[in-house]
């Protein structure tokens, strides 16, 4: 394999074989792949001493998934009546005003696969919410939850999309996908929406033009080659996007936690490497040569890790998160408030800059201009309340 011609058409932003690929994950050298990340990294961002951030609030619609995840505790059965909750009108107002306050301009709504929610639910959540809240963007549902959702209405997928777009939709995140190898989904998520059925509301949402973003779950059961196999196929369903549409604009790749989960219990458990996630970090990088933007997840990884993968193909850090219950339920732990966060791209050699879901630049709240408020004590709050 002639490494050198590789990296000249990495560097070129061409896209290269599956065998090619493989090499790069599995020999480049990691320090010469993370600086060739970056030197591409370089001339994509629009201004490369700038590292982006956002503002926004995970808000679980509901607990109750029937999906059998075994990487995922903060779900529940339908069952579990005790537990069981899909969130009031009263609870979204209270945690859309805190949200503002700090400056947040976005919901990541996400609920998993509830069998009694179908599309007229969300289309009067959505107008709701946006009747209350016209400039919230509505970052939501990951595509099984749009598959299953046209599945229990008796609806197409493009429909589906259609329907919710109308009702306030504004974009679509990549939860769900994992790693898109239908063995492996099987194993982990026996009942969420196949491979190819994520694939099916990518390619409807793309053809839409509605924005999107994608992402990575790595290091449980998968192999370094699937995970090469997962990039290549975003890769691939980018390059199907219709010219002059939004298509995914970003990747963003985070590692497993395994605490107190099904996969851990069955002996799988979470063995971070700064290294290794680096090295996915710059990987991703090159092989997503048609997506612009590559996210370092300070959730998963922490500060530091993140802070380096700045340096090695990531352009962006992400949201401060004001809630997040699914990842966290699971060990990850680390927390970022609008000024640590800006505090950790500075430190780290860049300037910070607040973005809105399409990475668009956003002024910063004159609540963040002079000096730290009492009420930002609180962001990065973690809990359902």
């Amino acid at each position: 394999m002639n490494g050198e011609r590789i990296f000249a058409r990495l560097e070129a932003r061409e896209p290269v074989s599956r065998e090619e690929a493989m090499w790069l994950y599995g020999h480049a050298p990691l320090e010469e792949t993370a600086w060739l990340a970056d030197r591409v990294r370089s001339r994509v961002v629009p201004d490369p001493g700038t590292v982006t951030w956002q503002i926004d609030r995970n808000v679980n619609i509901t607990n109750v998934c029937i999906s059998g995840c075994k990487f995922c505790n903060f779900h529940c059965k339908p069952h579990e009546r005790e537990r069981a909750y899909v969130t009031t009108m009263e609870e979204y107002v209270s945690k859309i005003e805190r949200t503002v306050e700090l400056g947040g301009d976005q919901l990541l709504l996400q609920g998993g696969l509830h069998p009694g929610l179908d599309i007229r639910f969300y289309e009067r959540l959505f107008s709701d919410l946006k009747r209350l809240y016209p400039r919230i963007r509505l970052h939501a549902l990951g595509a099984p939850e749009v598959a299953h959702i046209a599945r229990i209405s008796g609806l197409g997928v493009e429909e589906t999309l259609t329907r919710l777009v109308a009702a306030g939709l504004d974009s679509l995140p990549g939860a769900g996908a994992e790693i898109l190898d239908p063995g492996v989904r099987k194993a982990i998520s026996p009942a969420k929406p196949g491979v190819e059925e994520w694939k099916e509301v990518i390619r409807a949402a793309h053809r839409m033009n509605l924005p999107t973003s994608a992402t990575m779950m790595y290091g449980h059961i998968e192999t370094p080659g699937q995970r090469v196999e997962h990039l290549l196929a975003i890769r691939d369903l980018q390059a199907e996007c219709p010219a002059g549409n939004y298509g995914f604009i970003a990747f963003i790749p985070w590692i497993f936690r395994s605490k107190g989960t099904r996969l851990e219990a069955e002996g799988v458990e979470t063995r971070f490497s700064p290294l290794e996630y680096l090295r996915i970090i710059a990987v991703s990088r090159l092989l997503l040569c048609n997506i612009d933007n590559i996210q370092a997840s300070w959730l998963t990884v922490g500060k530091a890790t993140a802070q380096v993968a700045l340096h090695g193909g990531a352009n962006d850090m992400g949201s401060i998160m004001i809630e997040e219950n699914v990842v966290s339920s699971a060990g990850a732990d680390n927390r970022f408030d609008a000024w640590g966060i800006q505090a950790a791209i500075r430190e780290a050699g860049f300037t910070p800059r607040l973005r809105n879901q399409k990475y668009e630049y956003r002024e910063l709240p004159a609540c963040y201009a002079e000096r730290k408020p009492a009420a930002e004590e609180e962001c990065g709050e973690r809990g359902r309340k």
